[in-house]
């Protein structure tokens, strides 16, 4: 199994990561009653989750486009990509809450497709890639 399937297998993992992270952080914070928020930063974790994820996506969207020549998951991973940025960097600030966190769910929702598409064409296609 070359890297750019690894690649697109990590970039899945760190979306759902990402998407049970958004989900999942109030409810933890409402059990632990805050005690833990004071040594959380959340800003933080968002951005090293996107440090992360844009070079492992970028590499595997990118490298599927050169083996696959199919230009919409390219497209579709890009745009899911630039929905996390504009989440991390401008929508609490921007648009609040609740806008910050669905612009990442629909971002990471559309990030794992288009990796999940990428995968799936190189195994369907039977390239090199898959190997």
């Amino acid at each position: 199994m070359n890297t750019q399937v690894k690649a697109d297998k990590l970039s899945i993992t760190l979306s759902l990561a990402c998407m049970i992270h958004c989900l999942l952080m109030p409810s933890f914070l409402i059990l632990t009653s805050g005690f833990l928020a004071l040594s959380i930063d959340n800003e933080l974790i968002h951005r090293v989750f996107l440090i992360i994820v844009l070079p492992v996506s970028l590499y595997a969207l990118i490298t599927g486009y050169q083996n696959h020549k199919i230009l919409s998951y390219l497209y579709l991973g890009i745009s899911g990509l630039w929905l996390l940025f504009f989440a991390v960097f401008f929508g609490e600030g921007v648009f609040g809450e609740f806008a910050e966190k669905s612009l990442t769910l629909i971002g990471s929702i559309i990030v794992a497709t288009s990796h999940y598409k990428n995968y799936k064409a190189c195994k369907e296609l039977a390239c090199e890639c898959h190997e």
